[in-house]
């Protein structure tokens, strides 16, 4: 299966198209584009890595290869960025452990 999630990652105006992609509903590969150089390099950092094991990841947590790697490559202030949990979205998907169903996060200073 296929997915593919795309990120707007908010104030500071780039955006992430991250595609999932499994064969066997379990091993997902990724392919990540972005104008933004530190998602870009994420995304670099996590297709390096090879298929990821859907159900492994599932069960890791913040220690699975996803959100690792987003802690290996996104600091400072990218450090809260979207991306990682687009792309942790799209490998559920892939996998077949979840349907599609769009995230949403509201922003605002009171």
């Amino acid at each position: 299966m296929k997915a593919v999630v795309t990120v707007d990652a908010g104030i500071c105006g780039f955006k992430t198209r991250i595609q999932a992609d499994s064969d066997d509903a379990q091993n997902v590969s990724f392919q990540v584009a972005s104008g933004c150089e530190k998602a870009g390099g994420f995304g670099a950092a996590l297709t390096a890595k090879g298929p990821v094991d859907g159900y492994a990841e599932l069960g890791a947590g913040s220690d699975g290869v996803i959100l690792t790697t987003a802690r290996e490559t996104l600091k400072g202030c990218c450090a809260a960025c979207a991306v990682p949990i687009g792309a942790f979205k799209a490998m559920q998907v892939a996998a077949g452990v979840a349907l599609p169903k769009d995230v949403s996060l509201g922003i605002a200073a009171e």
